[in-house]
């Protein structure tokens, strides 16, 4: 879960970003109160502070210019709209809001299966979970929510904190033996709850506004979170490890509701799709560039961050491979055939450019 982005480059960004909308928003402000015919929302629980937000500053300035004014954007961030995303899905289904946004746990919620995209090691790196989340496979993922969940067109994939890792209060982790007994905090979703016992810890869902309570106290020793959501949290308070062994990447789902964009005309429709591209662009960027600063605030506070080796992080996989049956035996293996599929036909991709390249 997203926090606060307290980097000195965030306020930066915002101060460049804030700037440079003002002279480039202009024209976009002026057409749409002169002739906006609809009105799209986007509302989301982070701050002003996170990439959503910056992102959904550059939709909104990309789509109302591109429409000559004729779509108004509005932006509504820190629940200022709806106060949870279970409301914020609900006011999406109604017709009352136009686009928010989902974790994977989020998403697991409306459509369980959903959940294979928290699987433990799926992804090798960023350029494959990318490469996965702009194929055929979120078109499918698109079209089984439209027709099984509602009028909820899934719009792009992003990233939303990086990727998540270990970190705990007293203890280094290198290998899965050293989870054993930890007890580790977890939102409340059984994929991640499971993952945490396939390892031999003690999983301990607790809310995200108690975390830094639960690891000063003894509750929690430890968590599974991205570095700029820990940095902004200020977690380096308590915690004094961190072990990169990247097993989910946190990734956003951005739903805009169908009914809207169908009621657009095809022209409004195209730079709708445009402009969550260039969101997508912005809300991937963020969270590598705000990761700079935000280990070296870690490693500041005495915090200890720690690589796995290549044969580590295979005991890591080796050790929650019986997730696979786990998640099969409750969702079937319909999904994660698909996403086995895609993760190899961008693996293989890949490795070609590699190979083009060399030579």
């Amino acid at each position: 879960m997203g926090g606060p982005r307290k980097t000195q480059f965030g306020k930066t960004a915002r101060t460049v970003l804030g700037a440079a909308m003002a002279a480039g928003m202009a024209f976009g402000v002026a057409g749409a109160a002169q002739a906006a015919d609809k009105t799209l929302k986007i509302a989301f629980l982070g701050s002003q502070a996170d990439e959503d937000y910056d992102g959904s500053l550059v939709f909104k300035d990309f789509v109302e210019s591109r429409t000559n004014g004729e779509i108004e954007v509005q932006v509504y961030f820190g629940g200022q709209f709806c106060g949870s995303f279970q409301e914020c899905i609900d006011q999406i289904q109604a017709g009352v809001l136009e686009v928010t946004i989902s974790t994977i746990g989020g998403f697991g919620n409306i459509f369980p299966p959903g959940q294979v995209l928290d699987l433990p090691y799926m992804f090798r790196d960023d350029r494959v979970a990318e490469c996965v989340f702009d194929g055929p496979f979120v078109g499918q993922l698109r079209d089984v929510v439209l027709k099984d969940v509602g009028p909820m067109r899934l719009m792009t994939v992003s990233n939303t904190g990086g990727w998540r890792n270990f970190a705990t209060v007293n203890k280094l982790i290198k290998t899965p033996d050293d989870v054993k007994g930890q007890k580790i905090r977890t939102i409340p979703a059984d994929i991640q709850i499971e993952m945490v016992k396939m390892l031999g810890g003690a999983p301990t869902p607790v809310s995200w506004p108690e975390v830094y309570t639960s690891l000063a106290t003894g509750v929690v020793e430890g968590t599974k979170n991205g570095i700029t959501d820990i940095v902004n949290m200020k977690f380096q308070e308590h915690l004094q490890y961190m072990t990169l062994d990247g097993h989910a990447y946190m990734a956003a789902l951005w739903w805009l509701n169908n009914d809207f964009f169908m009621g657009l005309t095809p022209e409004q429709r195209k730079v709708v799709y445009d402009g969550f591209q260039h969101l997508k662009t912005v809300t991937r960027a963020l969270p590598m560039r705000r990761s700079i600063e935000a280990y070296e605030e870690f490693k500041e506070a005495d915090g200890t961050i720690y690589v796995p080796t290549p044969d580590e992080k295979a005991q890591f996989q080796q050790a929650t491979a019986g997730m696979k049956d786990w998640y099969i035996d409750k969702y079937g293996d319909e999904w994660l055939r698909k996403l086995e599929v895609a993760v190899a036909d961008c693996e293989a991709k890949i490795e070609a450019e590699y190979a083009e390249f060399a030579n």
